[in-house]
């Protein structure tokens, strides 16, 4: 705390300033983290204890993570900011080598795809990958200042994120995280650019591409040039005609939505959960929570996830300089996209693919990894001043 002494009418009156400390955001992620916990034994107990014998399993696991999630984040809040400053490039090159260590004996496969280590504890570098990038991206986005505005520098500041996005897609075949990643670098440079016609061309290029995709996958249905990836959006365009196949899980999630109906069949009521939806603990939750909660439920967590972002929102906006701001842009960013492509797939907007809702899915690394990205948006707030005429 800081104080200072000015002079109004003719007497000395002493200025406080407090650190800002956001309450909202912290119940909120409170909540979203206990209720996780709640959703996770309701939808993984049948499976668990068919697995494992034990219905808490899964339970048991994911509040391991959840509490050194919760530890990791209050020692990040308490960091002064600038520290991770001096570690920029090393985080930005340190998330290249967890990604590669993935095709040594010390990568894994679990459920057809490598994208873990074995450390002693699992770990997936795409997690550590989206926190290195917000930090690098600041970092650098900060030093470039105002040349950002120039083609070159607005090309350089695009190519930066490219190697880790290839690194995962290609190495760890992880599109969804590959995206992600790739969608918190175009959201920070979108911010600290004032042109925006740029971003203009490539949010029509990325749509044209979209579509001349799906148009080739199409064509190319009869033949046997399609990889899983084609297959999945023929499941996408068509589930019931891959109902057997590809389709199946989709299927199977929209089935738990619509028998959700308005407040659902009740918590721990769901029928899908019974070893019909596969990964109903991970990135299928959101359907879980329709079924057994309905309509009501699903709006509830969106209201939560708004209120979490509008919190973010209000620590940036008044961040005590360009650095903190992105930072928190940047944890809104990953937060925002990764709940709207969770739900996306959920209800076949768009082609199935693996991503967690942030918070609720079971998955350590995520946890993790999010409340460190929490802990930085508090370390940010904590550099606000409050100021306190006394």
């Amino acid at each position: 705390m800081a104080d200072r002494f000015r002079t109004v009418g003719g007497g000395r009156r002493k200025t406080k300033y407090e650190n800002y400390a956001d309450y909202s955001l912290v119940f909120t992620v409170l909540f979203l983290l206990g209720f996780g916990l709640i959703m996770i034994y309701s939808v993984s107990s049948y499976e668990a204890n068919l697995t494992f014998g034990n219905s808490a399993y899964y339970f048991k696991k994911q509040i391991i993570a959840t509490i050194v999630g919760i530890a990791a984040m209050m020692v990040t809040s308490r960091i002064p900011y600038h520290f991770w400053e001096h570690f920029a490039l090393i985080a930005y090159l340190f998330s290249a080598v967890l990604i590669g260590l993935v095709m040594t004996p010390l990568g894994y496969e679990a459920n057809g795809a490598r994208r873990w280590l074995d450390l002693g504890v699992s770990l997936q570098p795409a997690e550590v990958a989206k926190l290195g990038m917000i930090i690098f991206l600041a970092y650098v986005v900060c030093r470039v200042g105002r040349n950002i505005r120039t083609t070159k520098g607005f090309l350089f500041m695009i190519m930066l994120p490219l190697p880790i996005v290839l690194m995962i897609w290609k190495i760890t075949e992880n599109m969804s995280s590959a995206i992600i990643v790739m969608g918190i670098a175009l959201l920070m440079i979108f911010v600290s650019s004032p042109d925006y016609k740029k971003f203009v061309l490539i949010f029509v290029a990325i749509l044209i591409g979209a579509a001349g995709i799906v148009k080739l996958v199409i064509q190319l249905s009869h033949t046997k040039l399609l990889g899983f990836r084609g297959q999945r959006i023929l499941a996408w365009l068509d589930p019931e005609a891959y109902a057997s196949g590809k389709g199946f899980q989709t299927l199977q999630a929209l089935y738990a939505i619509g028998s959700g109906g308005i407040f659902g069949k009740g918590l721990g009521q769901s029928m899908q959960k019974l070893g019909f939806l596969p990964e109903a603990q991970n990135d299928m939750i959101f359907s879980i929570i329709c079924e057994e909660l309905g309509l009501f439920g699903a709006i509830a967590v969106i209201l939560l996830f708004l209120l979490l972002l509008w919190r973010c929102m209000i620590i940036a906006n008044n961040a005590p300089d360009m650095f903190g701001a992105l930072l928190v842009v940047g944890v809104m960013g990953h937060i925002s996209i990764q709940v709207i492509l969770n739900i996306a797939v959920c209800t076949n907007v768009i082609p199935n693919t693996g991503i967690s809702l942030p918070f609720i899915s079971y998955g350590g690394s995520s946890v993790v990894f999010q409340l460190i990205e929490i802990g930085l948006v508090m370390s940010v707030g904590r550099g606000i001043k409050l100021k306190d005429l006394t």
